[in-house]
Formats: structure tokens, C-alpha cells, sequence
């Protein structure tokens, strides 16, 4: 496949590839791609999205995006997501 004249650059959430866009998956973490009014998207190189889980994770897009996943600092969002998963487990038991 050809590239097209000003295709957008994109890179890869999982490995850090950068690619033109055309040739690249979408990936939407809120879970519905099809719903594009004032969406972003990130992107995965066709290797990662092969690779990718399709199954579904129970809640865990949400929580990551509450933790700010990709919005603060990797100790702050860790700090964050361990204490939520420790309470969500306290409250199982």
C-alpha cells in the first residue's frame, strides 16, 4: 500500500514505533471506535495489534483512564491504580 502525500505520522502505543497513520490500527481505550464525534484515538503498529488481548478486561480501560493513565507521572499513576485495586479487592472480600 501506497502512502498518501501529507499522511499524518503516528506512533505506536505498545512498542513506540512511529508510522504514517495509514498504516496503522486504531485504538480506541473507551472501547467503541465507531463513535467518532470529538474523539481521539491512539494508535498500534500492525505486529501490536496482532498481539493484542481482544478479550474483555472487566472495567479496566476505566480504571486506568481514572488513575490517569498516560496523564501523570508513572509513580503517581502506579500509586494510584495499586491503591484502587487494593480497595475494590478489600471490598470482594
Amino acid at each position: 500500500m501506497f502512502e498518501s502525500e501529507g499522511d499524518e505520522t503516528v506512533t505506536c502505543i505498545a512498542c513506540g514505533t512511529t508510522l504514517p497513520r495509514s498504516r496503522a490500527r486504531e485504538y480506541d481505550k473507551l472501547g467503541n471506535r465507531w463513535e467518532r464525534e470529538q474523539k481521539s484515538f491512539e494508535y498500534l503498529c500492525k505486529p501490536c495489534d496482532r498481539d493484542r488481548d481482544r478479550q474483555p478486561r472487566s472495567g479496566l480501560e476505566a480504571l486506568l483512564t481514572e488513575c490517569g493513565a498516560g496523564e501523570r507521572p508513572r509513580d503517581s499513576f502506579l500509586a494510584a491504580y495499586f491503591e484502587r485495586v487494593e480497595n475494590e479487592s478489600d471490598v470482594r472480600e
